[in-house]
This record gives structure tokens, sequence and C-alpha cells, in this order.
């Protein structure tokens, strides 16, 4: 019996945008899809998730408020390790030639260019990278983020204009594909998961 089946690369797929836009919500209706495409399997990691509820606890230490979650103080002193946490979690099973889903806002990654880098990430260098950009106006994401209600959210609402200047623009890029997620579109949806896949 002849065993010389060679790895295939992984895949890195990333869904990231600004707070509201849905990215967790679409990252979760691609996943079947993907699956679906490519034959292979693939483990989702949402960086609310794997930090939230640690996060909260650290900054009602720090702060007495768990839900200070984008305030300068968290900004300078927990956001960067979360990131990379999630990272370190991803590159631990790209070596194991495990497909990751990734999902989190990573602007501040994508907009330096780590995001398009597996050197940068420290991940391995035949790693297929994507990225969905997830794109909402302004306002409809601020009335999406009042509407779910959740406690993360206190501070950026009641500093919404402090907040709004970090909703930057991502670079071009062949591997960063944008969805409008104003009004979903079934086709739409389909030719991002096409391009995610490719």
């Amino acid at each position: 019996m002849g065993c010389n089946l060679s790895p295939s690369a992984p895949r890195l797929i990333v869904f990231a945008g600004h707070s509201g836009t849905g990215k967790s919500t679409l990252a979760k209706k691609a996943l079947p899809l993907i699956i679906e495409k490519t034959g292979e399997a693939f483990f989702l990691l949402d960086k609310d998730t794997v930090f939230g509820a640690y996060s909260a606890h650290v900054m009602e230490l720090t702060t007495n408020n768990p839900n200070d979650r984008d305030s300068p103080y968290f900004l300078k002193n927990l956001r960067d390790w979360e990131y990379s946490g999630i990272v370190d979690i991803a590159r631990e099973n790209l070596m194991l030639g495990v497909n990751i889903i990734l999902d989190a806002p990573f602007s501040s990654e994508i907009k330096s260019g780590k995001m398009f880098s597996p050197a940068a990430l420290g991940i391995p260098t035949n790693t297929i990278i994507r990225l969905a950009w997830i794109d909402l106006i302004e306002n409809e994401a601020k009335r999406r983020i009042e509407n779910r209600a959740n406690a993360r959210d206190e501070w950026k609402l009641a500093h919404w204009e402090q907040y709004r200047v970090r909703r930057t623009e991502p670079p071009e890029n062949p591997s960063l594909f944008r969805f409008d997620n104003l009004n979903f579109d079934t086709k739409k949806f389909e030719r991002l998961v096409d391009c995610l896949t490719n």
C-alpha cells in the first residue's frame, strides 16, 4: 500500500473589520461553505471567545470595570497581548497542518501588512493566507452595536468620537477581499467564499 501523499499547504482565513460589522456571524456562516469548497477541516478561533472572559477579569482587577475593553488603558496593556496570543494558537495549529479561520478586527495588523506575511506571523511559509474585510458604514455599525447590548461595548459607545478615529481603511492586497455587509447578498457572499478558498 502506497503512503506517498504529501500534505497540502495549511490555510489561514481571516474575517476582519471594525466592531459591529458582523465578522463573527459571517465567519460562522462561511465555515460550512469553506469546508464544502475545500473538502478540508477548519478550526474557528474567535478572539472574544478565547480571551474575552480573561481580559474582562484583568480589567476588573486593574480598573474596577470588566467592560473597559476599548479604553486607552486596555489598548496599552492588553490589546496587543490578546492578538499575539490568538496568532500563537493559530501558529501552533498551522504547524500541525490544521487549517484556521480567525475572527477578530486585526485592523492594526492588516494596516501594517503583518497579516499578509507568513514570515511576519511566524507561521509556515507555505501557508495560504486569505482575508475577508467586512465593511459596514459607521452609523449602521453603531446602531448594530447598540442593538446587541453587549457590556463589552460600553466604553466605545460612551466615547464614540474617540473610538471612531480607529475605523481605518485596509490597504489593498491581492489576498484581501472586501464584503459590504449593509444588506446581506447571498450571491456576493458565495463569491467571497470562492475568493477565500482559491
